[in-house]
């Protein structure tokens, strides 16, 4: 009896955790209930055999709604409360040349990534691009095309679009049948290649409002903070630009580096929903500035002389990860293997569905006093539009 009471003691400091990948398979996992966010993490890379882990992270969702990334220093119980244990594995620092990546594996989860991006709506582009993205992603999964196997619409079944149709798919078979010889890793690279030049490509949007209480979405990415009104990029402010990020309460600050013939620094303010959405982006802003710009995380400031918010960005840089993914040997057998499990996975990826998720936020008109600058518009793109035309759209445009 005394040893059962032993086990069921050992049993109860464990708990069950579900996980969901890019390719919306899910994974139960059981760590510590006392462990922290980075346990769980290490345990689903070791479970994707993943080695360049430091582009990705977990997610969940709060009581809200709201998107949280899992906390690697932080206990999971502390994070995680009144909801069900359920994490998401994606990308969270979008590498802004993919060749970059050392290993086919890490490519992949990061091709399956934008192709939940780009059906769910969050990449948005024109019908030329999903045209050709469209037709890497059938070669992958399929391989050259077979008449004897493919019927006329073995593409129906298949997402590319948030409103797919059937001329779409026609053009897409059109460019399928003209990739013959060209392996799925090779596909997969043409898509990563196209989509890095989307104008939205790795970008984190936050709703805000900005001084004079308009709508506007904030966006963080590798280069840095973007403004965005009406479908309209109206700003941009590149991390080497911003001196300090803050917040205050649901008020999120940057202070403006001065130009040649300034004489003051400016500070520009938005307001965000809440407390906690504005720390939320702070957060974000943190990560992809250290992630992105440093040669090496900060060390933590001394806990006496700490004042405000205790969170720093613990993880390795991009150039210490890429220092690391050089380092990465597994062997031709194990790159074998690999590529074959990923070929397999893929054709059962093929009818993922993803989870369309819709936050409506509602912001107070109230302007912020003392210190704030109204954006200046530097230039107008469009989110949809695509940043430049490459010979794989203007082939899509000539079968449009």
């Amino acid at each position: 009896v005394q040893n059962y009471k032993n086990v069921e003691n050992s049993r109860n400091q464990w708990k069950q955790y579900k996980t969901k990948g890019t390719d919306c398979s899910s994974t139960c996992v059981c760590p510590q209930k006392q462990a922290r966010g980075l346990v769980l993490f290490e345990m689903v890379c070791e479970h994707l055999n993943l080695l360049e882990k430091d582009y990705f992270a977990l997610w969940f969702r709060d009581v809200d709604g709201n998107k949280n990334w899992l906390d690697p220093a932080k206990q999971m119980k502390k994070q995680v409360r009144g909801i069900g244990w359920n994490f998401s594995f994606s990308v969270k620092f979008y590498p802004p040349d993919p060749s970059q990546l050392s290993e086919d594996i890490s490519r992949y989860f990061l091709f399956l990534q934008l192709r939940q991006d780009i059906v769910s709506g969050h990449l948005p582009c024109s019908l030329a691009t999903l045209t050709v993205l469209g037709s890497y992603c059938v070669q992958s999964e399929l391989g050259d095309y077979d008449p004897d196997e493919c019927s006329s619409d073995y593409v129906s079944e298949m997402a590319f679009a948030p409103n797919q149709t059937k001329d779409m798919e026609e053009k897409i078979m059109e460019l399928h049948k003209t990739y013959r010889g060209m392996s799925p890793a090779e596909a997969e690279m043409h898509f990563l290649e196209n989509v890095k030049k989307l104008s939205m490509y790795g970008v984190d949007l936050h709703h805000a409002k900005d001084s004079e209480g308009v709508t506007i979405m904030l966006g963080v990415c590798s280069s840095g903070l973007l403004v965005y009104r009406d479908r309209l990029r109206i700003n941009r402010f590149s991390w080497p630009k911003i001196l300090k990020i803050s917040y205050k309460r649901n008020n999120f600050f940057i202070k403006i580096r001065p130009e040649e013939f300034d004489q003051f620094e400016s500070i520009i303010g938005f307001k965000l929903l809440n407390h906690r959405a504005a720390k939320r982006l702070w957060k974000v802003c943190v990560e992809h500035h250290s992630f992105f710009r440093l040669v090496s995380p900060e060390e933590p400031p001394k806990k006496f002389l700490t004042l405000g918010s205790k969170f720093h960005y613990i993880g390795r840089t991009q150039i210490q990860t890429r220092r690391a993914s050089a380092q990465i040997s597994r062997g031709l057998l194990h790159s074998l293997f690999c590529n074959a499990a990923m070929y397999l996975n893929s054709i059962s990826a093929s009818m993922f569905t993803c989870d369309l998720y819709q936050s409506v936020c509602f912001f107070s008109s109230q302007t912020l006093k003392g210190g704030v600058l109204e954006t200046r518009i530097e230039k107008r793109i469009v989110i949809s539009g695509d940043t430049e035309m490459d010979q794989d759209k203007v082939k899509s445009t000539v079968l449009i």
